[in-house]
């Protein structure tokens, strides 16, 4: 009797923070089925409901949240990580237990972290998926950039999803020299494809990212939205079970909206308005996007990112409590996102599996 041969079980985690880390796996789970593995998804709040729902036949584990959140105040956000990283150490620890117990029960042949430092095991080869080798925090960089490589050490490998040389998505971020580690730069992910549509929306909005920032945007957002005259489409960014519409006067809203819709949406928008996320920007690259940012106050990343496309002419951006909508023409005057088509050879990434 032919023994039947079992697919080797990938377990993907995400970091919940904000969308990003959930949406950008997309594709890897995708590839990873497509190459004949099985993924288990693990991660915990709506980035776990976000890939339950892009993913339903696919087995979901919810892992200890680190239950991000951001100040009000801008400037008190590292003061806020300090002041969290007992509970966020305890995370990990419990994370690693969490690992030790699936490795045996689930029989799990790999690993792909996404920013989830105690998802790993000695046992079995283990991926950490960052875009940030240097991780900015004003006068800090220098150590918060140290202990991030030294987590990434103990890893397997590091996969960056940007493109090697210097014409590049992430800039300083993601492009450190004398950092020695087994780096692969696999180039930016999207889950989205560019499509020639009509254009149905002049603007859409898109929110994300951790509260309270998330709602002070979106009511400054609504305020300053009264006075547009065009067709918008305003996706809040909060996963629930059921999707919710309404519209008022010109504008439909939405609480969240599936890939699916949502690369619709992003292809049929002449305009996208967002923070300026890493996750996003790769979107905005794939479908060729012009956009005007809007980086989460207080998050050096953003901050640098939204700069970067500035003095490159790719796209304008403000402060959050300074954007006006009058402040959007000023897009004319920029170049949009462009994409460098690049394959990413699956066949090689996967192989430690």
């Amino acid at each position: 009797m032919k023994q039947v041969q079992h697919k080797k079980r990938i377990l993907v985690a995400p970091l919940n923070w904000g969308l990003g880390h959930a949406t950008r796996c997309i594709p890897i789970i995708n590839a990873l089925i497509a190459h004949h593995f099985e993924p288990i998804i693990a991660s915990d709040g709506a980035a776990l409901l976000l890939l339950k729902k892009e993913f339903p036949k696919l087995k979901a584990l919810e892992l200890p949240s680190y239950d991000i959140s951001y100040s009000k105040k801008a400037n008190s956000f590292k003061l806020k990580m300090i002041i969290d990283s007992p509970r966020i150490i305890n995370t990990i620890h419990r994370e690693k237990k969490f690992v030790d117990a699936m490795i045996t029960s689930h029989k799990i042949s790999g690993i792909i972290s996404d920013n989830r430092f105690g998802v790993r095991h000695k046992e079995v080869p283990s991926i950490f998926l960052t875009h940030q080798l240097r991780v900015l925090s004003g006068n800090t960089t220098w150590l918060s950039s140290k202990l991030h490589q030294n987590i990434i050490l103990k890893f397997n490998e590091c996969w960056v999803p940007d493109y090697m040389g210097t014409s590049n998505l992430s800039g300083e971020l993601g492009h450190v020299k004398g950092f020695e580690s087994s780096i692969k730069y696999i180039g930016p992910l999207s889950r989205f494809e560019k499509k020639d549509m009509p254009m149905t929306y002049d603007l859409l909005v898109i929110l994300s990212g951790p509260e309270p920032q998330r709602t002070l945007l979106e009511e400054h957002l609504i305020k300053e939205l009264k006075s547009c005259k065009g067709k918008v489409c305003f996706i809040k960014g909060i996963v629930e079970t059921e999707q919710q519409r309404t519209e008022f006067n010109n504008i439909a809203f939405y609480n969240f909206m599936t890939s699916t819709q949502l690369e619709t949406a992003i292809n049929e928008s002449k305009l996208i308005l967002s923070r300026s996320g890493y996750t996003s920007i790769m979107d905005y690259a794939k479908l060729e996007k012009k956009a005007f940012l809007i980086p989460t106050p207080g998050q050096f990343e953003q901050e640098y990112l939204a700069r970067k496309f500035k003095s490159e002419n790719i796209a304008p951006y403000c402060e959050q409590k300074k954007f006006r909508i009058e402040m959007l023409d000023e897009v004319k005057a920029y170049s949009g996102f462009k994409y460098s088509n690049s394959q990413t050879n699956y066949n090689n990434l996967f192989g430690p599996f």
